[in-house]
């Protein structure tokens, strides 16, 4: 996607693309192919047992900002969808928020692999989620 492109497309219109994302209290800091960022505030409504942060609330907020990188990488009009990720989760999170940095690991025709590292409020790395996603070919056909 041109830069022109994808400078049109703030952080905040990418984020109310996704309601899931925007119900879970996921925000988006930072929208660019290289680089996008975002962040989760722990709450009890997100957590598990012993008040620690929910894995499934770490892995939506690891899909969708990992989501948001790969989709700035697609080609003009293609769309994407995960086909395949893996968390490593490394400790858990009690308080505070988690962020986000999603950073393409390779960009092609047929695939977009994106790595998103989760840290804490203390910049530990709680964990990292490495997300396959398939590029959807423009309704008029056209992908790189």
């Amino acid at each position: 996607m041109p830069p022109s492109e994808t400078a049109a497309l703030s952080p905040a219109i990418l984020l109310a693309a996704m309601p899931f994302a925007t119900q879970l209290g996921i925000e988006l800091h930072e929208a660019a192919p290289d680089r996008t960022t975002g962040s989760l505030p722990w709450s009890p409504e997100a957590c598990t047992a012993g008040g620690i942060l929910h894995g499934g609330a770490l892995m939506a907020l690891a899909d969708s900002v990992g989501a948001v990188c790969a989709y700035l990488n697609l080609p003009p009009g293609a769309g994407t969808s995960t086909v395949e990720s893996k968390t490593n989760f490394l400790r858990g999170v009690a308080s505070g928020r988690v962020h986000a940095t999603a950073r393409p690991l390779h960009v092609g025709g047929t695939l977009v692999v994106v790595q998103t590292d989760l840290r804490d409020d203390r910049d530990r790395l709680v964990g990292q989620t490495t997300q396959t996603q398939i590029v959807l070919a423009a309704k008029d056909g056209a992908t790189n």
